[in-house]
């Protein structure tokens, strides 16, 4: 894919995050790796509104790459899962329904779709939740067998083959969530 394809993606995925809820308007991050460049949103970006000046590219095999220092924080656990697992792809957000769920344990999804694409969706809980090496570690240990995870009152990390992927694990995500939380009202 062109690298200008790649900053095109991210910038659409960046908005329809936005729209359907996913993050906040500065929040979340994305990226795509190629070989050992990772196309990554900078630190601080409007997700919602990006452009091709928000879209850093990163050499992954230089730890001191100073394009690194512009990523988003977060570059450190999407480095972590890259390196654990053959992704393409990471998508990074804060989904309000799973990320309210993280804090009770893993989510299992009672929807058909959530079912097929997420099976149990696990959940890490480092003692710093943010852009932190412990963070990474147990995020890349637990994206090495699965496609999602949360990490407890912090987020969601969907890692896929292409950005396509990865978005649509995220949405899935939330979606098996809004369900998961609203079966109780239905029984009622």
């Amino acid at each position: 894919m062109a690298e200008d394809a790649k900053i095109m993606q991210i910038i659409e995925v960046g908005r329809d995050m936005f729209l359907r809820g996913l993050v906040s308007s500065h929040a979340g991050n994305i990226s795509i790796r190629e070989g050992s460049r990772v196309y990554i949103t900078r630190k601080g970006g409007m997700t919602s509104r990006l452009s091709a000046a928000d879209i850093v590219q990163v050499d992954m095999e230089r730890s001191d790459d100073p394009a690194a220092l512009l990523a988003s924080s977060e570059y450190i656990i999407h480095r972590a899962i890259y390196l654990a697992t053959g992704a393409g792809a990471i998508v990074h957000a804060h989904p309000p329904y799973a990320t309210l769920l993280s804090m009770s344990g893993e989510l299992v999804p009672i929807d058909v779709e959530g079912g097929y694409h997420l099976g149990r969706v696990p959940v890490a809980t480092p003692r710093n939740p943010t852009a932190s090496e412990e963070a990474a570690h147990a995020a890349s240990e637990l994206m090495r067998t699965n496609r999602v995870i949360l990490i407890r009152a912090h987020g969601s990390f969907s890692r896929g083959e292409t950005l396509e992927e990865a978005y649509m694990l995220t949405s899935t995500l939330e979606a098996s969530a809004f369900y998961l939380w609203n079966i109780d009202k239905m029984r009622a």
